[in-house]
């Protein structure tokens, strides 16, 4: 059982540079905390083969993090973490990819760096907690005796789908001080202390494809080539030429290239026959997933099935299911009404009103 400290007010702040880690630093050191900043270095241009880019990580994030630590009279470094984000976050994404399915990397990075790599950085340092700029909360449940993972009062900018990962022993030394506040009382406080990057955008893309074009750069990444194959309809007839399967996600209508004289959706890719099948959208709904790669936040194990609401994607409204254990770790979701495009290498995560009871990665749907 891991109890709530409210001693050690020490605390490592990943500043990104920008506007939101920037005020969870300042928040932190109003509360009281001894704080220390860090910007972690998750990879290089030259190291994924792209020039010309600005994302995250870049010389500027890190000018203005420097910037804000200054200001706030804190230290500050640059941490190097590129070659685990290289084998734990690209070389899973490209490995899921290869494998037909569609990762979420930013879910693992939040596993691999912020809260695993990163928070041993911090007890390497002597501090007792990780903050960073996430809009969620924690919140620590004396009768159950576990660490609660909840949404953000801001529903807009609410991030606590892609922390369902989190453990216990990581929820008791993290703080999210942004969790309840708006994003339009962050720009405000942070303008009212002349931070460089109060008006600075959000980071939108995966940040290692500033792009979007994920195939190019796996094939940069990786110095394959992905060969082109054939379309194939529900009843497994060729119907044309893909250029790739990996180019492909379920549901994907534009930039396929068939004329069959009704829209079509890709609806399945076989990564063993590098085929694509296509069909009407009605092919794409689905009642029933797996997940495997299960996390619990409310409890240690699922023992029988239960009524959740649940997302099987970041932005997707809440649906009505009945989740219930399945072999091997895994879980069985049960949906009240069909699901559209419910796509492996995705998370769904698992909620009781506000608060987040787990969740895990989706293998297969039906």
């Amino acid at each position: 059982m891991i109890l709530p400290s409210y001693m050690d007010r020490s605390v490592l702040i990943a500043m990104s540079g920008g506007v939101d880690s920037s005020v969870a630093a300042c928040l932190m050191q109003e509360q009281g905390y001894r704080c220390e900043g860090v910007t972690m270095r998750l990879y290089r241009n030259e190291d994924i083969g792209r020039s010309g880019f600005h994302p995250c990580c870049s010389r500027q994030d890190i000018d203005d993090a420097a910037e804000v630590a200054f200001q706030m009279d804190i230290p500050f470094e640059v941490a190097d973490f590129t070659a685990a984000f290289r084998e734990e976050v690209i070389g899973k994404f490209v490995r899921t990819y290869e494998a037909g399915g569609t990762p979420n990397p930013c879910i693992d990075c939040n596993r691999c760096m912020k809260f695993d790599h990163l928070l041993s950085l911090a007890k390497s340092r002597g501090l007792s907690y990780v903050a960073t700029g996430h809009y969620a909360q924690v919140e620590y449940d004396k009768d159950m005796e576990r660490w609660l993972l909840k949404k953000a009062v801001d529903e807009d900018k609410d991030q606590s789908y892609v922390l369902f990962m989190l453990t216990q022993e990581q929820l008791a030394h993290i703080r999210f001080p942004l969790g309840g506040w708006t994003k339009e009382q962050v720009r405000r406080f942070a303008a009212q202390r002349g931070f460089v990057n109060a008006r600075k955008h959000d980071s939108q893309d995966i940040c290692f494809v500033p792009d979007g074009d994920y195939v190019r750069f796996m094939e940069q990444y990786t110095g394959k080539t992905y060969p082109p194959g054939d379309f194939l309809n529900l009843e497994g007839k060729p119907v044309g030429r893909h250029q790739g399967a990996v180019r492909y996600t379920l549901g994907q209508r534009r930039g396929l290239g068939l004329a069959m004289g009704e829209r079509v959706y890709v609806c399945g890719k076989s990564m063993t026959d590098n085929t694509v099948t296509v069909g009407k959208e009605s092919a794409l709904y689905t009642k029933s997933l797996l997940a495997g790669e299960v996390n619990w936040i409310a409890w240690e194990t699922l023992d029988g099935s239960r009524a959740v609401t649940a997302k099987n994607r970041y932005r997707q409204a809440e649906q009505r299911a009945v989740v219930s254990p399945a072999a091997d770790g895994t879980i069985r979701l049960d949906f009240e009404q069909p699901q559209r495009a419910v796509t492996p290498g995705q998370a769904v995560v698992l909620y009781d009103g506000d608060y987040v009871l787990g969740g895990g990665t989706i293998l297969q749907a039906w």
